[in-house]
């Protein structure tokens, strides 16, 4: 029995005009997605080459490692980041490292091209999210109060059937209808994407299968949701009407609700206030520094370019000594900042998980690697390339580079010929994602959430048409 509902339903809605025309506005926007984000890799794989040239480039002609005073690294673009963005085009891309002091990234995408911040990106998050699930809610609100309406469901129970096959076959049908053939532009965008050359590897392609079962598990908690208002109201009209309000408060009034209330029940200092405190802080020292510096002198009948060494070696000392501070003070102020952010960041994202759509969208950012982490992965690999940075200074020149001014005392006789420094010596800086695993682990609740949405509103339904006036 179950079997005939199934298929009455998949000769239904497939055989349907709209099913026609909204499966191929989808089907054109998933392919557009992933051609648009394939192009987009190739883009930020030529500014990232350019960004590299541009560093070996400024410097050309420097023959002495002490003028290397700082190195712009560069966040590389992942191939698996142009399908699902998340915030990857709103942190900074480059990131100057001075071998001491604290690091900031600059530059995001949505700086360069504003008009990108105000329409963004058709992603698959964007697809999954915005386009079908108005789909699912198009093709299952009046899955029940519409056949009533109709007639059909009057005959339908004219026979022995269960109310639990009809319901049952009624939900996988539709699931079916809509979702099996979405896996046909799904597959050619994957085609698309081996056609561009991305170098999608095997993990980059789970990643991407993962995205696409988080969307299928959101789909389908859409369409019990819509199945369970159809069941649960007289007319079909007034069960579009339900759903659409619920779709509007899931889209776009809970998440944004969520970051208010969060925002408003723990209070984060901001970045003005963290960095007013660190500059008065730096001030006082600096003070004490030059006090330290006016009482520097060199013993009595030192040759200039040893009474240089001798201050460059004092210089260096109170550098370090200056910035140990600094570091330190600085690390207790980001310290409570990031733990107040991470409690804000917790309450919002737990009110936000009430919402099918805001827990979708945590799910696939979290598979892409593209969620509220990255901004802190991409700074912790910047920390340590500073220190191997540092390392690689310090063994060229004796000294720790800071990026203020290095002395130097010229004495007569001839010159010799100097070489120009290789900058290919230097460290290169890489960036990796969170490994697969890691990234499953965060998005394990999310992918949970979702699967008990899909079992709690098909139970709804089950319950409200099992009380269902079919007559």
């Amino acid at each position: 029995m179950i079997k005939l509902i199934i298929e009455k339903e998949l000769r239904e809605i497939i055989g349907s005009t709209k099913f026609a025309v909204t499966f191929g506005v989808c089907s054109l926007l998933i392919v557009l997605s992933f051609y648009v984000g394939g192009r987009n890799y190739q883009i930020g794989m030529e500014q990232y080459e350019a960004g590299n040239r541009e560093n070996l480039r400024k410097m050309e002609g420097i023959t002495d490692w002490t003028d290397v005073r700082e190195r712009r690294i560069l966040l590389p673009p992942q191939p698996i980041t142009s399908l699902v963005m998340g915030v990857s085009n709103d942190i900074g891309r480059n990131i100057g490292v001075r071998g001491r002091g604290e690091l900031d990234a600059e530059d995001s995408k949505y700086g360069e091209d504003p008009i990108y911040a105000v329409f963004r990106f058709v992603d698959l998050d964007f697809i999954f999210q915005i386009v079908l699930s108005l789909f699912a809610i198009l093709f299952a609100y009046d899955a029940v109060n519409g056949e009533k309406e109709r007639g059909t469901l009057r005959l339908t129970f004219a026979n022995a059937v269960p109310r639990g096959s009809y319901i049952l076959g009624k939900i996988f049908g539709s699931f079916l209808a809509l979702a099996i053939p979405l896996i046909i532009p799904i597959l050619m965008g994957a085609l698309i994407l081996i056609i561009m050359k991305i170098p999608l590897l095997g993990s980059d392609w789970v990643r991407l299968a993962l995205v696409v079962v988080a969307g299928y598990l959101y789909f389908g908690a859409i369409l019990a949701i819509s199945l369970f208002i159809s069941a649960s109201t007289e007319k079909p009209s007034s069960s579009f009407l339900l759903a659409l309000i619920i779709w509007i408060l899931s889209v776009m009034v809970i998440p944004r609700t969520a970051v208010l209330l969060a925002g408003r029940a723990v209070d984060v200092p901001s970045v003005d206030e963290i960095s007013s405190k660190k500059s008065r802080y730096s001030a006082a020292l600096w003070q004490d520094d030059r006090k330290k510096m006016a009482d520097f002198h060199a013993a009595e009948g030192v040759a200039p370019d040893q009474m240089m060494k001798e201050f460059q070696k004092f210089m260096s000392g109170m550098n370090d000594e200056r910035e140990k501070k600094e570091s330190e003070f600085a690390e207790r102020l980001n310290e409570e900042r990031r733990n107040r952010q991470i409690l804000q960041e917790k309450a919002a994202f737990g009110l936000a998980r009430i919402s099918p759509a805001a827990t979708f969208s945590l799910a696939s950012t979290a598979i892409a690697g593209t969620g509220i982490h990255l901004k802190d992965e991409y700074k912790r690999s910047a920390e340590e390339y500073q220190k191997s940075f540092a390392e690689f200074i310090k063994g060229k020149t004796g000294v720790t580079p800071s990026g203020g001014l290095i002395f130097m005392i010229s004495v007569g006789g001839e010159e010799s010929k100097k070489i120009p420094i290789n900058p290919m010596e230097i460290p290169k800086f890489e960036f990796r994602q969170p490994p697969l695993r890691e990234s499953l682990g965060d998005a394990a609740i999310d992918f949970g959430i979702l699967a008990l949405f899909d079992l709690i509103f098909f139970a709804g339904a089950f319950i409200a048409f099992s009380r269902y006036d079919v007559r």
